[in-house]
């Protein structure tokens, strides 16, 4: 699952080799959070949060399950 988060990250980012993500435990399921270079944190959330209220979507529906997304 990480590595899917972090696939969809670089993806939209153009700063790539500075995505990394931090798998954690929470009380609901597991919880990953994405640091990104300060320039790209825009990208990543995207216009009221469209594309990561999207990447959200996709690793949900893979997980199957209560799995959150975040961006440090």
């Amino acid at each position: 699952m990480k590595d899917l988060v972090e696939y969809l990250a670089k993806a939209v980012v153009d700063q790539p080799q500075a995505v990394r993500v931090e798998e954690r435990r929470g009380r609901e399921g597991p919880v990953y959070y994405v640091e990104t270079a300060p320039a790209d944190k825009g990208r990543l959330i995207g216009r009221q949060g469209r594309v990561i209220e999207s990447i959200r979507t996709i690793v949900r529906s893979y997980a199957k399950g209560r799995v959150s997304v975040e961006v440090r």
